[in-house]
């Protein structure tokens, strides 16, 4: 695909098409992010010449356009572009500077001609209409009404419709669907309105560069296909008209894939901090009137942490044994996951980088422990009272030992969990081959969690036995933490043993209990014989 050249400054742009990867990825917890920028309007800063960069990997499971034969790249095609507005200028820059000739219709073209480049025609609405074939329809659905004076100049014209609503299913139809109501006689494609005018303006560098496109005619699909691809961007097919309320839906959606581990991690925050506010605060004012509160913000807080990213850790990979205990039940690999299995496997990233996020916290307010004021009054009246009892050593070589190994063992966890962080990223995960991601996700995520275990044990020691760390009959937060890790590391232990590990080898590779084909040797008279000697597959 070459650089189109339009106008007094021409515009380069570079495309990457990066490899795919369709090899499944089972008890993962880090993938590709999916990013989708969905603001129409932005503060615009419009460059002399467009930015280069790659194209992001496509990642939605709908059918992409981009290896289509049928598709093939537009000549100097003349486009049309209805609206003045931030994304129309955007749009205007992105098709001129990939080798399109520009048709911006205005309803005041003498005042809005000096917002668009040069190489782009700025007329009446009515002129922009009868000179191009292709039309971006960049206003606001409540100013659909306004275009109905050119319904005659419309006919068998393709609308492109790239608009948004306020809020999710805001109408009873789509904007696309209103558009095509009003207007009949033309054909209308869904298409853009995932991309930002500030994408649109940059170029291929920043953000997701797929554009997903609907529409009841398949030919109209087919040449915005074409255009958006000559532009830098990945057509992907979302079906009939039908799909255009789906498609709106999209920008308007906050982290649909993070709400339900924020949620999780939240109550998860909520319920040790209780825990650990009884145990740390109440107890000591409850039974020797010692007033404790300073200790929340600062000591309670870094408690509660790693308890949630330690859980959290666990969560990623208990739905993998879950999964693998249900193959192993029902000994096949094609049976359905329960529905609650299956959002659980699909939420293990976002879990993942929660725990990560949760455990770097932790490191932060452990390093601040020492700065706080209560912890030097506490020095000090310390020393004191050494001082009173005469005591001249005090080193105790057990906790000596317990906390090197303590503070050791965290790092080394708290490395391998930025390791997998850093994996997430889409630039890193696409230079890497299946094993290689494979190996740092699975293998070294499951080493993390083993490690984070002897964190917590070594943290603990021996305190676990002795009565006074149970407040109020309470035992102390690390116990309870143990429980979901330890179950996850028993279970990966016996899906290691060669007779279980074998069986779940077998499923995943296709095979099936209690469904075979059955070979019947010939006999030594050349005749069949009924079944004395098969051969199952």
């Amino acid at each position: 695909m070459g650089p189109g050249l339009l106008g007094p400054k021409p515009c380069a742009l570079l495309f990457k098409w990066p490899k795919r990867h369709f090899s499944p990825r089972p008890l993962m917890w880090f993938g590709s992010l999916r990013e989708l920028h969905n603001e129409l309007a932005f503060p615009l800063v419009f460059p002399a010449r467009m930015s280069r960069g790659d194209m992001a990997k496509p990642l939605l499971g709908h059918r992409s356009m981009e290896g289509d034969p049928s598709i093939t790249p537009a000549a100097s095609r003349s486009i049309g572009v209805l609206g003045s507005g931030d994304f129309a200028r955007s749009l205007a820059i992105r098709l001129v500077c990939s080798g399109f000739k520009v048709v911006v219709g205005s309803r005041n073209p003498k005042r809005k001609a000096g917002l668009f480049p040069s190489a782009a025609e700025v007329t009446f609405q009515a002129e922009a209409v009868k000179k191009t074939d292709v039309i971006f329809v960049a206003v606001f659905r409540e100013h659909y009404s306004t275009l109905c004076d050119l319904a005659d100049v419309l006919v068998g014209k393709i609308l492109v419709d790239v608009s948004n609503n306020t809020e999710i299913n805001h109408h009873k139809e789509s904007n696309a669907e209103y558009l095509a109501s009003l207007f009949p006689a033309c054909t209308v494609v869904k298409g853009f309105n995932v991309v930002s005018a500030w994408t649109l303006q940059s170029g291929a560098r920043d953000g997701n560069k797929q554009v997903l496109i609907c529409s009841n005619n398949q030919e109209a699909k087919r040449t915005v296909a074409e255009i958006a691809q000559v532009m830098g961007f990945t057509p992907v097919d979302m079906g009939c008209m039908s799909s255009a309320r789906e498609i709106e839906n999209i920008p308007l959606r906050l982290l649909p894939a993070w709400k339900i581990p924020i949620f999780l991690a939240l109550g998860l925050f909520l319920c040790f901090f209780t825990y650990n506010l009884i145990r740390q605060v109440i107890h000591p004012y409850i039974r020797e009137q010692k007033n404790k509160l300073y200790k929340i913000p600062i000591e309670v807080v870094n408690t509660t942490l790693p308890c949630v990213a330690y859980v959290m850790l666990s969560l990623v990979y208990l739905p993998g044994v879950l999964a693998a205990c249900s193959q192993l039940y029902y000994g096949t690999k094609y049976r359905r996951f329960p529905d609650w299995l299956d959002q659980w496997l699909q939420h293990r990233k976002q879990i993942g980088l929660l725990s990560f996020f949760c455990a770097a916290l932790h490191a932060v307010y452990s390093l601040c422990l020492p700065m706080r004021r209560s912890h030097r009054y506490q020095l000090i009246e310390t020393a004191v009272k050494q001082a009173v009892e005469k005591k001249m050593n005090i080193w105790v070589e057990e906790e000596v030992w317990r906390m090197e190994i303590y503070i050791s063992v965290g790092i080394i966890a708290l490395g391998l969990l930025s390791l997998l962080a850093i994996t997430s990223l889409p630039s890193i995960a696409n230079s890497l081959n299946w094993r290689e991601f494979s190996f740092i996700q699975s293998t070294l995520g499951f080493i993390a969690l083993v490690i984070s275990t002897l964190h917590t044990l070594t943290y603990g020691w021996s305190r676990a036995f002795d009565e006074n760390q149970y407040k109020f009959y309470l035992p102390p937060t690390y116990t309870l933490t143990l429980l979901v890790p330890c179950t996850v590391i028993l279970a990966k232990v016996i899906f290691s043993l060669p007779c279980i590990q074998q069986r779940l080898l077998r499923i995943r590779r296709g095979w099936e209990k209690g469904r075979y084909v059955k070979f019947v040797l010939p006999s030594a008279t050349g005749e069949y014989s009924s079944g004395e000697t098969s051969s199952n597959v």
